[in-house]
């Protein structure tokens, strides 16, 4: 059976770890083309509920999912759920 592992990307939205490529600040220029890109195709997903986004997630879907907690904590969230995948 295939264990599905899912980190909180806050405000209780969820994302399939397995999916995840990268999680990266959005302050860059090119990581806010990639955003007007995704949102201009219909790939964008804002995770935010209106606040400001601290992180962009990048999914092998090419889904680009926007969140308001800071990439370390997700990043915290996805190595605790690896420890307790692997007790």
């Amino acid at each position: 059976m295939m264990n599905l592992r899912l980190v909180n990307i806050g405000f209780g939205n969820i994302v399939s770890a397995d999916r995840l490529i990268a999680i990266v600040s959005p302050e860059s220029a090119p990581i806010k083309r990639i955003v007007q890109e995704a949102r201009e195709s219909g790939r964008l997903i804002d995770a935010t509920c209106g606040r400001r986004t601290r992180a962009v997630v990048i999914t092998d879907s090419d889904h680009v999912i926007l969140s308001a907690i800071q990439p370390e904590t997700i990043a915290n969230r996805l190595d605790t759920k690896a420890d307790e995948a692997d007790d």
